[in-house]
């Protein structure tokens, strides 16, 4: 198992396409928080309120902190591309002919999917790191770790990000277009679950959903206008997480094994 596994790594990381995506996931977490900064503590009209917390406060810094969260969509995306591209180049063939037992292969590519999500959720923490930390310091704030929940923020970060590698790779499987599962993941995570976990009225729903599961692991707890979230609790959190985990790696492994590769 060791051997697919290192093999699996060494087919990922000599692509382009991996560092690509952690650059465009750098920008983008870059754009947020350069938001999120520059719109700190601007009062709200229709609240009377500021729709994200000052600088200097606790709630800006885990506000902040979960932008760091940006990562997963790249980390799904690259999943259902180390599936699919399997299929679409027919290197699926060799693959399977090379290790018979398919179960193992999948197994290999779950844990590069999670490999690959833990190493971005790490660059992005880096990033965030070096952005909030000044920024807050220099605010007059206190960066306190336990007012601002950093190290719970940055492990459901951790394992969010991981997990979402293996539901890439389950959604790669059960639809095996390279095309139709980018748009999948892409629509998923920015349109449906942004819905479901960005308005509150939503939330009954949303919060069963792997985004909201995950923002109840980071236990995100800041009212930006919308009102309060109503998630999990971090614990149910990490619970839905990795069940949607165990259910994608069984979609994966059970698809791959019961179809023709041809």
């Amino acid at each position: 198992m060791t051997g697919l596994v290192k093999a699996e790594v060494r087919k990922l990381f000599t692509t382009r396409l991996w560092w690509i995506m952690l650059l465009v996931m750098l920008v983008l977490i870059g754009v947020n928080l350069t938001f999120i900064t520059a719109f700190a503590g601007v009062t709200n009209e229709a609240s009377g309120g500021a729709a994200i917390p000052g600088r200097e406060t606790a709630e800006w810094v885990q506000t902040a902190w979960s932008a760091g969260a940006g990562g997963s969509i790249f980390v799904m995306i690259l999943g259902v591309v180390m599936i699919t591209s399997e299929y679409r180049y027919q290197t699926v063939t060799g693959t399977f002919l090379t290790t018979p037992r398919r179960g193992r292969v999948i197994g290999a590519k779950l844990i590069t999917g999670a490999l690959a999500g833990l190493l971005f959720a790490l660059v992005a923490l880096v990033l965030v790191a070096a952005v909030v930390i000044p920024a807050t310091l220099l605010s007059g704030g206190e960066l306190s770790l336990s007012e601002s929940r950093i190290p719970q923020v940055s492990l459901g970060i951790l394992v969010s990000t991981s997990l979402y590698g293996l539901f890439g790779i389950g959604l790669g499987a059960l639809v095996r277009n390279q095309i139709a599962g980018i748009v999948g993941a892409v629509v998923w995570a920015y349109v449906i679950e942004s819905i479901f976990t960005a308005i509150p009225v939503l939330h009954p729903v949303g919060k069963w959903l792997p985004g909201g599961a995950a923002q109840a692991l980071m236990s995100i707890d800041v009212d930006t206008g919308l009102g309060r979230p109503e998630w999990l609790p971090a614990w149910g959190g990490a619970l839905v997480l990795i069940a949607y985990g165990l259910l994608f790696a069984v979609v994966a492994s059970a698809t791959t094994v019961r179809r023709d590769i041809t």
